[in-house]
C-alpha cells in the first residue's frame, strides 16, 4: 500500500474539505479525484483504502482524505 503522499493530488477550489464530517462506519464508501475510498478499521484505527490515479492500491488516514477534498457522490 501506498503512504499518505501518494495519494494526494493538489487542491483546487472544488478539492477543499466539506463542511460535513467523514463517516466513521465501517465499509462506508466515498470518492476523492474520482476513485471510491472504503473506510477500513484496523488494529492501528481507521484508514480510507483505494486506488490512486495509476490504478494502484493506496490507503489513506481521515486527515489525508479530508485535506484532498471528498464527495459522498462520484459525481461531485
Amino acid at each position: 500500500m501506498s503512504d499518505d503522499n501518494t495519494c494526494l493530488r493538489p487542491l483546487s477550489a472544488r478539492t477543499l474539505p466539506r463542511p460535513h464530517l467523514l463517516p466513521t462506519v465501517p465499509c462506508s464508501v466515498v470518492w476523492s479525484g474520482g476513485h471510491a475510498f472504503v473506510l477500513e478499521h484496523t488494529g492501528g484505527g481507521a484508514r480510507w483504502v483505494g486506488l490512486d490515479a495509476f490504478g494502484r492500491p493506496c490507503s489513506m488516514s481521515p486527515a489525508a482524505l479530508e485535506r484532498q477534498g471528498w464527495s459522498r457522490h462520484r459525481d461531485d
